[in-house]
Parts: structure tokens; sequence; C-alpha cells
């Protein structure tokens, strides 16, 4: 049971918060009314007079024209930006010896988990610098490479990704989707798998969807065109369709379509035995309904599962006359569940809940592989369909990450990805006859793994709560309060953060740094009640989670403020950007990338309403405006404040968390900056959220990201 804390902000009571939070807010949007005295000749961005008033509170919102992020104004700023923090990087000592240095460690050839269509195996590699990996079909498991896609063929800078979808039965076509610049719009294509040829289908406006092949075609997921910015439109009625090869996509029938949400997402996947179509709707990024349609009746009407939208399931498979489903229902750590189709009020335990978090489970070669997360760490159970005969499958260690073990049915072997702090990510094959693994592919990366140790450590939060934290650094490292110290962290969404291995982090663990990640309220790591603890009204715990492991680390002797730098993307910039502003002493050096930073508004953009179940809506009530208000990035950076060396992170074609959230942020924080230290913003043109990025992009960000760290910090460059 965990326990929830009286107050929620670093101000005090709830009851004080909401008090004092009109004037503070409002206080805190204005511009300085005159020019403060900043080190740095930041670009000039210029302020307007915009406001709104929400439940009674004027709320100023100064820089809101950088929301248009196509208009000529917007793009003369973010060129301006450009090139005030490339000059800044370009003259740090460290950055060309960490450029050089990441190229060595990146460059080793990485190799993805086969997958068997049919007779064949195809996989990807990418032999260590290239843009993107390149998709290979082989004849045996072992045998030659034969090319079969190259996605650094689809553009000129090597922005577009392709990915491989599922495959007709005959296996004659496989559907192919792909993203251009990081962009979450996905076009389909089908490719002839004898020949790794398009067959001329394109099917555009997708997004969030994959593919569930039946028949001649295929079942997926798009949104009409949008009207407006393809990057900051916002983004509704997402439905389902299916498309038949060798037609248009103005043909392709209409599966499901809610015509009185259009704030909702829906999924439709068959199962194996194409018996049944599953539908899986949800109000946003948490709770969800489950559908069915029987397939093989042509009269056969939708018919409820699970209904909505107040907790978690998924269907894993359809077994004798019953649906495997994976639910929280009952099961705060998730249980794996019988449902009869024809009786959907029969409900049968397969798989009961434990006290480890059922991560997830697969169905592959007639054997379900369990795979659970114990203190943040993989342990994975094969059992027989009906959950009995249990036997646990030995990993390379206990403290590291496991996927995969997918497969048909009738399938031999299964592969599996397995990945620590101090193991590159490693492809195994599993018998499934004989239960045994064998390595199938494993990188040779430019490092000593012994060199290096990992431990997990539990540390107190502010209100007593215990959170565990992963700590990596060279061994035998004399801890004197003054190694550089990343603290990194997410707390959202139900996302479990886990041991993996990154050549990115050795830039910092070879130059005698630490690596932190706590695993904080509002992930998954724990269930759903640690999910809950730090979500809507309650997301204080999270910053406060994040907050406490900086102080341990402190108080450990780990570092100091001044060299310890916190990190985080997406949510996990959300995250650093409230650090920010209730702790601008905590750090000395903050990396928000690609954050949600005006908690206000983010529901306008694209599919930002999507997060509403996870943080609340400023204009559904007065306590979600005042919870908001509270801690949003962008609206409580005051001025003539001493913050962290700043180096904001986005990019241009980032249609999930819309790139005017760090612009508006970044333009603030410039403004209200006290003292020497830099506030940037570093953007990427031809980039989006993440994935997907090009090997040359990935290089030069993270040599930027180290070399800004370091030089912060005022850590000496080694000499040779």
């Amino acid at each position: 049971m965990i326990h929830q804390p009286a107050a929620h902000s670093p101000k005090g009571t709830i009851a004080i918060v909401m008090a004092l939070c009109a004037s503070l807010f409002l206080t805190n949007c204005q511009t300085p009314s005159k020019p403060m005295q900043r080190a740095m000749d930041y670009p000039q961005t210029r302020t307007e007079n915009v406001k709104d008033t929400l439940w009674g509170v004027e709320v100023a919102d100064p820089y809101r024209w950088l929301e248009d992020d196509r208009s000529e104004e917007t793009v003369a700023w973010v060129d301006e930006q450009i090139e005030f923090t490339q000059g800044y990087l370009n003259d740090l000592a460290w950055r060309q010896p960490l450029r050089d240095r990441f190229e060595a460690l990146y460059n080793y050839e990485k190799i993805g988990m086969p997958r068997k269509i049919g007779d064949r195996y195809f996989l990807s590699k990418n032999d260590g610098l290239q843009n993107q990996s390149v998709w290979y079909v082989r004849e045996s498991l072992n045998g030659e490479d034969k090319l079969f896609l190259d996605p650094n063929a689809l553009s000129e800078d090597g922005t577009v990704t392709a990915s491989l979808g599922s495959a007709s039965d005959d296996n004659q076509y496989i559907a192919v989707i792909q993203n251009e610049a990081g962009s979450d719009w996905q076009e389909i294509h089908v490719y002839d798998l004898a020949t790794g040829t398009p067959q001329g289908d394109v099917l555009r406006w997708v997004k969030f969807s994959g593919t569930s092949w039946v028949g001649n075609g295929f079942y997926y997921s798009r949104y009409p065109a949008p009207e407006g910015s393809e990057l900051s439109a916002e983004n509704t009625y997402h439905s389902v369709y299916y498309h038949e090869v060798g037609t248009d996509q103005s043909e392709d029938r209409l599966v499901y379509r809610n015509d009185n949400e259009p704030n909702r997402y829906h999924f439709a996947y068959a199962t194996e035995d194409q018996q049944y179509l599953i539908l899986n709707s949800s109000t946003g990024t948490d709770g969800n309904s489950l559908d069915f349609l029987d397939l093989t009746d042509p009269k056969a009407t939708w018919q409820s599962l699970i209904p909505g939208f107040n907790t978690r399931s998924s269907v894993v498979d359809h077994h004798n006359g019953r649906f495997l489903v994976l639910t929280d229902i009952d099961a705060p750590t998730y249980r794996l569940v019988g449902i009869s189709a024809s009786d959907t009020s029969d409900w049968v335990d397969v798989i009961p809940a434990d006290e480890h978090l059922l991560e997830g489970v697969r169905s592959t070669g007639g054997q379900l592989f369990a795979t659970y997360l114990k203190n943040a760490c993989n342990a994975v159970v094969r059992m027989d369909m009906d959950g009995s005969n249990p036997r646990t499958i030995e990993l390379p260690n206990d403290a590291g990450s496991a996927g995969g073990f997918g497969g048909k049915v009738d399938a031999t072997e299964t592969f599996y990805a397995f990945t620590s702090f101090t193991y590159p990510t490693s492809i195994y094959r599993y018998d499934i006859d004989t239960g045994e693994s064998t390595l199938f592919a494993a990188p040779e990366v430019d490092f000593n793994p012994g060199d290096f140790e990992s431990k997990q450590v539990w540390y107190e939060s502010k209100d007593g709560t215990s959170v565990p934290m992963f700590i990596v650094h060279k061994k035998g490292l004399e801890m004197d309060g003054n190694r550089p110290t990343y603290l990194y962290a997410y707390g959202g969404f139900n996302i479990s953060l886990t041991p993996s291995f990154s050549s990115s982090l050795l830039l910092l663990l070879e130059n005698d740094g630490v690596y932190a990640m706590p695993n904080l309220r509002g992930g998954g790591e724990f269930g759903e009640e640690w999910h809950e603890a730090g979500m809507l009204l309650k997301k204080q715990n999270v910053f406060d989670d994040f907050i406490a492991a900086g102080e341990y680390l402190i108080d450990q002797r780990y570092t100091q403020s001044s060299r310890l730098a916190i990190a985080g993307g997406s949510n996990g910039g959300l995250l650093v950007g409230a650090t920010m502003t209730q702790r601008p002493d905590l750090a000395g050096v903050a990396f928000p990338a690609v954050g949600v930073m005006d908690m206000l508004r983010y529901h306008q953009f694209t599919i930002g309403w999507g997060w509403i179940p996870e943080y609340g809506c400023a204009d559904s009530s007065k306590a979600d405006f005042d919870n908001l208000a509270g801690y949003s990035p962008y609206h409580n950076l005051a001025p003539e404040t001493a913050y962290p060396a700043t180096m904001v992170t986005t990019a241009d074609h980032d249609d999930r968390v819309v790139p005017a959230h760090s612009f508006k942020f970044a333009a603030r924080l410039q403004a209200c900056q006290a003292g020497d230290r830099p506030a940037l913003i570093r953007i990427e043109k031809n980039a989006g959220h993440g994935a997907g990025k090009p090997t040359s992009k990935i290089l030069d960000e993270q040599a930027d990201k180290w070399a800004f760290m370091f030089h912060e910090m005022n850590v000496a460059l080694p000499q040779e």
C-alpha cells in the first residue's frame, strides 16, 4: 500500500496552493518591466499582450505567437536560436573529442531479432554508422543476407524509417510502415515478399497504427487529412479501415468510427486464428475498452468484451473458445484471464496476479511466455496454455531487461533480446522443444564491461515513500562528492524504466561520471497503484521523488549540486522543467528534452487531448486548473532567478509534443535567467519526437549534450 501525502506541492498544502496560485501564476507570467542584465546576448524574442481568463484567473501568455510553427517570424526565430546555440556549442573544447569517441563507440554492427515469415527469416542490420538499419532476408537462420529493403535509399538525408508490419497468410505480401523526419504520421506501403518490390499501394494520414492481415488485405487505423498544419493541428476521429491489396486508399472500407466521440483512439487486430477482430478503444493514454466481432459470421455485430475506460486490458490470444486477456481488473499488478467468447461473464484465471508486475504475455508455439518485472528488472516464465507447468527461462543475469518471445502457434523457436547497463543488447534463439537458449548475435563494442558496476539503492521521498534507483559508475570510483552525475527519469504514463545499454552513457562513465536512474511514481514498475500515485492531482509526488533522488546523490557524496545534471524527455521533459522551477538550486545543469511545458494548453495540439487521463485538463475543472497551474514549467518560471545551465532540446517535426512547448519555455527562460549560466535551445531540423533519428543526428546531439554538461560543470578535459 502506497502512503499518500497530505500535500502535493513544495509550497505547502493543496489549500494553500489553491489560494496562492492565482497571484503567483499571474506574477510569474509577466514580462519584466525593464530589460535584465544578462551575461549572454540571446536572440531577441518579442512579447505580446495575450491573456486568457481561466476560472476567474487572468493568465498571460506573452510568447503564444511561437505556437505558429510555420509562420515566417517563428521560422526566423528558430534559425536565430539554432545559430546562437551551435555557435556556443562549437566553441566547447569537449565537443570534438566526445564526438570522435562516440563515433568509435557507436560504430558496431547492430542486429535486430529475426522474424520468420514462411520458411525465410527477415531481420534488420546496421553496419555501425548507417543512418537507418537495413532489412535483409535469409533462406535459413544462418544463411546469406540478401537485401530486402534499404530505408537509406528512401531519402537523401536518412530521415525516412521503414518497419515491417504484418504479412499476408500466403506469405506473398507484407505491409511496410514508413515515417519521415521523425513525424508520427505514417505511410503504409505494400511490398512483394519474394522480390522486395513495392506494389504501388500507398496509405496516408496513418498515425498510431499497426497492420493486421486478413484475407487479401489488412486492418489499420488513420485520421482524416488534417485541416491546417500537419505538425500542430488537432487530430480527431481516429478510425479503423480495411485495405485490399491493389486498390486505391479511397476505396478502403470503414470498419469503425465513433462520430459522437472524436477524441478517442481505435485499434483493430485479428486473433491469429482469424476468427475474431478485436477493437481496442481508449479515451487517451490510460484506460481502454475491448470489443470483438465474429469474422466467420457476415451478419455479426460488435460485442462488448470489457467496457471502458477505467481499467487496462489487452487480448493476447484466442484459445479453446476463450479470449486470453491481460488485465488489471481486480489485479493492480495484472493477471491473465480466459473469457468465454460465447458468455463474456464467464472468466477463469489463467495466470493469477502476483506480488510482482506481470508486464506482458506472449502466446507462441502453443506456450505462454510471461514477462514479470521484479524491482524494475525482468524475469520470464514459460507456461502451458492453461497457465500450468511454469518454467523460469534463465537469462544472462538477474539485473537486466528482456523482450521478444513472439511467434505463431506452430512455431518451434522464438527469439528474445537481453540488455543491461553494462551488457550490450544481444539476441538469443530459444528452442521451444528443448527449452535451451543459444546466442544468435552479440555486438562488439569498444569497451570492457568489467570496468563498470551497477547497483540498485532505495531512498526516501518527501512523504516517506521508498523509491528505487539504479546507479552506474566505474568500479572502485571514489565518491568524493565531486563526480559529474547525470540523473535521468520519466515518471508517468505507466511506463517502466528498466536497465538497458547505451553507448552514449559510456562517454559519461569513462570520464569518471555517475549515471542514476530512479523509478519514480507515475511509472509502471510496481503496477497500477504506483502509476496512480503519480498522476492527475498526485503528480507532485513525481517531482518530489525526483528531487529526493538528487538530494540522495548529494547526501551520499556521489556529487554536489553544481555537478548534478537532471534530464528527461517528453513527460520526462516536463519533470525536468517542473523540478527546475520548484528547486532551481538542486542541479547545476538541466536537459529538458521534447517536454510538455505548457500544461494549460497541451491538449489543444495534435493528440495532446489523449494525455488528459494522465494530467487532467485546465478547461475541465478548477481543481485541475489549480493543480496544473501550480507546476506548469512555462508558467512558473520567475524573473531574475538563477536557474541551472539549461539546454532545451526539441525538433521542428515533433508532432507528438509540438515544439511550441519548448520554444515558449526557452524564450521565457532566457528572459528570466539571472547570472551567467546559459539558457540554450537546441532545435533539430528534419527530426521528430525521437524515434527513427538517423545516426548522424544522434552522434551530433549526444556529443553536444555531454560537452555542454562537462563544460558547465567545469570538468577538466583529460590530457593525453
